[in-house]
């Protein structure tokens, strides 16, 4: 399977690039970064990984439909037009669309699920916190922002109303339907997420730390292998491993 890389000068471009290296099912086609016109790039190509930021991903989708090219996009922070504009993409052409390709973490966001329907938040207080490198320039993390919308649609609440993030002052006693938020940065951690359940007498921590970009890596190389074939249609992590 040919592939191109966008951000192939990023930390996730390299590991990209070292994972379909080791994969004896993918090749690089070529590679885009930033200020490079990408459109030449996708003839002949069978698919795109995207790791880059928001702003490009318009960009990124009108080419890929000009030339039917399926994507693969792991670029996090799209505000809600953004948002609306891939989703009208993936009318037309295959897309897998996830906050994290790690193998582990999707099998997070499918244990947090569980543990919200079994625990709830009438006992049980829910906090979530992250951990990511000094870099990172969106906060909370897109993988966090997955943890807490399957924690509010098990829970019944929402990320407007019931998201505290941080607390600082005088709070007052914590109201049972809030969820607290806690983004970190520093050194070069690659992304540490945990999701806590805390009652009277017990907690439950659900926990993941990735110390490889290689994992997300390999999960996006095999996301465009899973990709091969598939319908337009607007796909996740979850679709790929069957979790769904």
């Amino acid at each position: 399977m040919n592939l191109v890389i966008t951000g192939r000068s990023g930390r996730m471009g390299l590991a990209i690039a070292e994972a379909i290296e080791a994969n004896p099912d993918t090749q690089i086609h070529g590679t885009h970064d930033e200020g490079e016109e990408l459109l030449p790039l996708l003839e002949g190509a069978d698919g795109v990984i995207d790791f880059t930021i928001h702003d490009f991903t318009g960009q990124l989708l009108a080419d890929a439909i000009a030339t039917k090219s399926s994507l693969v996009i792991g670029t996090t922070g799209h505000n809600e037009e953004e948002l609306a504009v891939l989703h009208e993409a993936a009318t037309n052409i295959p897309i897998v669309f996830a906050p994290n390709f790690s193998v582990g973490v999707n099998t997070l966001f499918w244990l947090t699920r569980h543990a919200a329907r079994i625990l709830g938040n009438e006992r049980f207080d829910i906090e979530v916190t992250e951990m990511h490198h000094r870099h990172k320039i969106d906060a909370p993390s897109g993988t966090a922002r997955r943890l807490l919308e399957i924690l509010n649609e098990e829970t019944k609440t929402s990320y407007q109303d019931n998201v505290t993030h941080g607390r600082v002052g005088i709070t007052g006693a914590r109201p049972s339907p809030q969820i607290g938020m806690h983004s970190l940065r520093g050194g070069d951690v690659v992304g540490d997420h945990t999701v806590l359940f805390a009652a009277d007498g017990e907690r439950v921590e659900l926990t993941h730390k990735a110390s490889s970009r290689m994992t997300f890596a390999s999960g996006a190389v095999r996301a465009a292998l899973w990709l091969r074939e598939k319908p337009a249609g607007l796909y996740d992590m979850q679709d790929v491993l069957g979790l769904k």
